[in-house]
């Protein structure tokens, strides 16, 4: 699902990627819709910095990003395969394993990423 990011969508953004000057994908032009994916993509040099970001954001924050990634308003679909596994075991580790569960079955369930 399309969405605009919010204030709050864009805070997070800039937690994990500090370096995030413009929220325009280089890849297609358009303004970026979730979060998760230019961080996996764009930002994330290799799986332990993916997890490092990660590991930045509040309990807050990641409950924010379960609800609206639950709400199908975040895409996963983008996220390469070994980052949806490290966002799936520290959901489970710090918000719940059966929201790190419904992530990784969410993400499995997105297929390939469409452009």
């Amino acid at each position: 699902m399309a969405r605009m990011l919010s204030d709050k969508d864009a805070s997070i953004l800039k937690k994990l990627a500090p370096e995030c000057a413009d929220t325009t994908c280089s890849g297609s032009g358009f303004e970026y819709q979730s979060i998760l994916p230019p961080v996996s993509n764009h930002y994330s040099l290799d799986d332990d910095d993916f997890e490092d970001r990660l590991k930045r954001l509040d309990i807050f924050e990641l409950r924010y990003l379960t609800e609206v990634i639950l709400d199908g308003s975040e895409s996963l679909g983008c996220v390469q395969p070994e980052h949806a596994e490290i966002l799936a075991r520290l959901l489970s580790e710090r918000v719940s394993e059966d929201v790190g569960r419904k992530v990784m079955a969410l993400y499995e369930a997105a297929g390939e990423c469409r452009y």
